[in-house]
């Protein structure tokens, strides 16, 4: 066996390698899409407190 017959894995690899890919795709975006929320969440939490201090 080859390296081109293990990626071609008779015939299913685009299914195979298609579905990895996929799945890295979710996984990345399930750890990225958190992040960048809290950070806007953290920006509009800082702008409202400033301008609650400002009407004081």
């Amino acid at each position: 066996m080859n390296w081109a017959e293990f990626f071609a894995m008779g015939g299913y690899g685009q299914y195979v390698w298609g579905s990895y890919g996929l799945a890295a795709l979710i996984l990345i975006l399930n750890l990225y899409l958190p992040l960048r929320r809290r950070k806007t969440v953290q920006r509009l939490l800082r702008e409202f407190l400033r301008l609650k201090e400002q009407t004081r």
